[in-house]
């Protein structure tokens, strides 16, 4: 049988497949998957998700499996060795921000008792549904100002609205697609 996906899916790669059949537009609400897409997300400013998403367990690695409370501490040290790593995307600027991004997202769950809680709350908790051609609309507009003005970097509206997307709360399945809902 031949299922039907979204067409940006590279049916070639595996990883790809996995992450559109299992994670992309599915409600998440864990607080260090939240986090760990959300600095992801960052990095993929400019390049494509299948770079990122074939990069990702490099990350997980070079990121201590994004365990928040070792990333707001890195120093010059683990900075520079990130920098040399050839295996994750070693831009020097989108490093610094997610040192600096994980700060923040540490203020934003300690201000809203988890970053679940706020960024779930712009819909109050609900999926929307939504053409999966647009790359940002008003919801990513609003969220994008409001990280930018708490000081994240690389988080414009498009990055936001793709991360809306990833963590489900913009559910944008094209309408051929099987996991498709309206």
């Amino acid at each position: 049988m031949n299922i039907k996906r979204c067409n940006w899916v590279n049916l070639n790669n595996p990883l790809y497949v996995k992450y559109h059949d299992e994670e992309w537009g599915k409600e998440n609400h864990n607080d260090k998957k939240l986090y760990e897409l959300l600095i992801l997300e960052s990095f993929q400013a400019g390049l494509s998700w299948e770079c990122i998403l074939n990069k990702r367990e490099s990350f997980n690695k070079a990121y201590d499996n994004f365990d928040i409370n070792k990333i707001i501490n890195y120093g010059q040290d683990k900075i520079n060795e990130l920098i040399n790593n050839k295996d994750i995307i070693r831009n020097k600027l989108k490093i610094n921000a997610s040192i600096n991004n994980s700060k923040i997202f540490k203020n934003i769950q300690k201000e809203y008792g988890s970053f679940n809680n706020y960024i779930w709350s712009f819909t109050n908790n609900k999926v929307i549904y939504e053409d999966y051609n647009v790359t940002s609309n008003e919801l990513s507009d609003i969220i994008s100002n409001d990280l930018q003005k708490r000081g994240m970097k690389f988080v414009g509206t498009i990055i936001i609205y793709s991360y809306l997307q990833a963590i489900g709360i913009i559910n944008s399945h094209s309408k051929d697609c099987y996991l498709y809902k309206s």
